[in-house]
């Protein structure tokens, strides 16, 4: 029982899309941290400059509240996570995604898909049986 349990299991990590993601899971989160140090280092600087804030965690919305408290909502990190989130999948689609599609097309006009075979409806392959039905009771009689 052990062997066949090993050998599905080897199957299913050698197969190309299981090595393919992970790989993608790998170097995306490389990426990740570096864009995210990029965001850090250089978009939220100037961010920050459009903000009476020395960096974008000190970016919120003051408000006073019903019994006269000081409210800050902080937006500075809800911003710099969404400049972070457009960059990444900015810089994915058109390093990766983009590349890889104009690869598949090419591919595509370079070996042109060959035609399945249809397969006849259940509706034809039972007028064919009546058919041969009645051309063997035809013989037969």
């Amino acid at each position: 029982m052990g062997v066949p349990v090993f050998q599905g299991f080897k199957e299913f990590i050698t197969k190309g899309n299981v090595i393919d993601l992970a790989v993608a899971v790998v170097i995306g989160g490389a990426f990740t941290a570096i864009v995210n140090a990029v965001v850090s280092a250089i978009i939220t600087p100037l961010v920050s400059l459009f903000f009476d804030a020395g960096a974008t965690g000190e970016i919120g919305i003051q408000m006073t509240g019903i019994y006269g408290q000081e409210v800050t909502f902080p937006i500075g990190e809800l911003i710099s996570a969404i400049i972070s989130f457009i960059a990444v999948a900015l810089i994915v689609y058109f390093v990766f995604v983009v590349p890889m599609n104009k690869y598949k097309e090419h591919q595509a006009a370079k070996n042109p898909a060959v035609e399945e075979e249809t397969l006849p409806s259940e509706q034809e392959l039972l007028i064919e049986i009546r058919d041969l039905l009645r051309k063997d009771a035809g013989t037969s009689a």
